[in-house]
């Protein structure tokens, strides 16, 4: 099963200080999670300035439990840096998912 998940910052005075302190274990833990196929795409939510206030990710697990299983550990979860989660089932179109050659 596919899964859209868009999870923004908290917005507080220490957020972006959790963020960063929390950012090398969190994108180890995307890299390791890429190799096993379960992760398709990640990236930074924005605001007008460019500051990183968010992040959507398209995730693959066999189960709506395994997913929450994964985010509930995910560092930006622990670390409490994303306050505001949304996880919904999604279905990534063919055409765009990478054929091998």
């Amino acid at each position: 099963m596919q899964f859209l998940i868009v999870a923004y910052d908290a917005k507080d005075a220490g957020a972006m200080e959790r963020r960063m302190a929390a950012r090398e274990a969190h994108l180890a833990s995307i890299a390791e999670y890429k190799a096993k196929g379960h992760m398709h795409i990640g990236a930074a939510l924005l605001d007008d300035a460019g500051k990183m206030v968010g992040s959507t990710l398209i995730v693959e697990f066999p189960t709506r439990a395994d997913c929450d299983n994964w985010l509930n550990a995910d560092p930006y979860v622990t670390g409490k840096v994303w306050n505001d989660i949304t996880v919904q089932e999604c279905k990534i179109a063919p055409s765009f998912i990478a054929k091998a050659a």
